[in-house]
């Protein structure tokens, strides 16, 4: 078993808390010291009150069923004797009200792009690495979203 932290920091920088015109920006701090700047979406609090540079909770969400999708596509294709040199993924999340009415993010694509040195996979090995990296993922594997790869390696 793991123990996984973060801290989040927030404070009143600017505007009315009561009146609800106050800066949503913050910080994530993780193990080893890594500050992240974050704030609410601006598709959900408007700007100014949101930072539209920064990253928001909606985005870290995709962020990181695409970022433990790859890691353990990386491992299954080194495993099945394939020499990954590149991997980008344009992830995309659809925020919209789930069965229960709550507002939820409900479906994420995931966009591979994997480029090889040498051997190859043909797609049905490919298709094949892809569902052995989702079934693995443990951020999938703790979410209700339906995820989906669109495969264009």
């Amino acid at each position: 078993m793991a123990h996984h932290h973060a801290i989040i920091r927030w404070h009143l920088s600017s505007g009315d808390f009561k009146a609800n015109t106050h800066s949503r920006a913050h910080e994530w701090e993780f193990d080893g010291g890594l500050k992240v700047p974050a704030s609410s979406s601006p598709h959900i609090v408007p700007l100014p009150y949101s930072v539209e540079e920064n990253i928001d909770p909606e985005e870290a969400f995709i962020a990181s069923l695409s970022s433990c999708h790859m890691l353990f596509y990386l491992h299954m294709a080194r495993d099945a004797g394939f020499v990954v040199t590149r991997y980008e993924d344009h992830a995309t999340g659809i925020l919209e009200k789930n069965s229960a009415g709550h507002m939820a993010i409900t479906h994420v694509t995931l966009n591979p792009t994997v480029q090889y040195q040498g051997l190859t996979p043909d797609k049905s090995q490919s298709e094949q690495l892809h569902h052995a990296a989702h079934e693995r993922c443990f951020i999938a594997n703790s979410v209700t979203t339906i995820i989906t790869t669109n495969i264009a390696d």
